[in-house]
């Protein structure tokens, strides 16, 4: 069976995220990923701001999957155990926050966040000019971006794992391979079970049925076309919808908005 997960890379920025030192408060790292590989799973113990300035990440949990498009991040709080890769090549910035500091506080999970204007532009300034702003400014800032990050709005959206082995083996099937097109009896044979034992453990581990299962992680994945202004008749097409309106009825169930007032936001 050929292997369908992400390649996976040894570049954890230890050094980053495991340095405790109040004295810096905000620690930053940047790097490419290409699409289709991965950081091997692991937890740490300062908090992470993850954030793709471009492109899509994937972000897992033990019982989770977010979808990540430039308009987002994720808030990992320490400690939290994870794995992260990418959809597509992705330009990765990441803030990790002392622990002293409490962040986020009533949040313990893995949380996916709506980025502002003024968040980009502290995460690229720390990042990218990290050299330049010395450690006393770097530490300035980095309380602004811990103020920001603190009051970024949550997105309540994410997609469930299930706790059943071969329900997670299909699922990281599927998340790892987004353009994979291949029935659903073929998909449970690559997993060891059968379309009614699937079927029936996405209704009582998911809550939800695979088709709308599968049809939220295609939404969730065309946030970031949406927002780059791609035409919402391809989006649709690309996201396995038969025309716009479709596509564009389901968005609205899900996000309670239309992609183009999406897009606009």
């Amino acid at each position: 069976m050929p292997n369908d997960s992400p390649e996976t890379t040894n570049t954890l920025p230890r050094e980053f995220a495991h340095k405790l030192d109040p004295t810096q408060p905000v620690l930053t790292h940047s790097r490419s990923m290409q699409a289709e590989t991965g950081v091997e799973p692991h937890a740490h113990p300062r908090g992470q701001l993850l954030w793709a300035a471009s492109g899509v990440l994937k972000v897992t949990s033990d019982d989770a999957v977010w979808v990540v498009p430039s308009s987002h991040s994720v808030w990992i709080p320490g400690d939290v155990f994870h794995q992260v890769a990418s959809e597509t090549d992705a330009q990765m910035r990441n803030l990790y926050i002392d622990p002293s500091f409490d962040v986020r506080p009533d949040e313990t999970a893995i949380t996916m966040l709506k980025m502002t204007p003024l968040m980009q532009q502290l995460v690229l300034r720390l990042t990218e000019n990290a050299s330049e702003l010395g450690k006393g400014r770097s530490a300035r800032l980095g309380l602004v971006a811990i103020d920001e990050i603190s009051s970024l709005e949550a997105f309540k959206l994410y997609i469930p794992a299930g706790e059943d082995p071969r329900l997670k083996r299909l699922i990281t099937l599927i998340v790892s391979n987004p353009n994979l097109d291949q029935p659903l009896k073929a998909l449970s044979a690559r997993v060891g079970a059968s379309v009614r034992t699937i079927e029936r453990l996405f209704k009582a581990e998911i809550g939800m049925t695979y088709r709308q299962w599968r049809s939220r992680l295609r939404l969730m994945g065309s946030l970031e076309s949406i927002t780059k202004g791609e035409a919402i008749s391809k989006i649709a097409v690309e996201s396995g919808y038969k025309n716009a309106s479709s596509f564009i009825a389901a968005f609205k169930a899900v996000f309670g908005c239309t992609p183009g007032d999406y897009r606009q936001r």
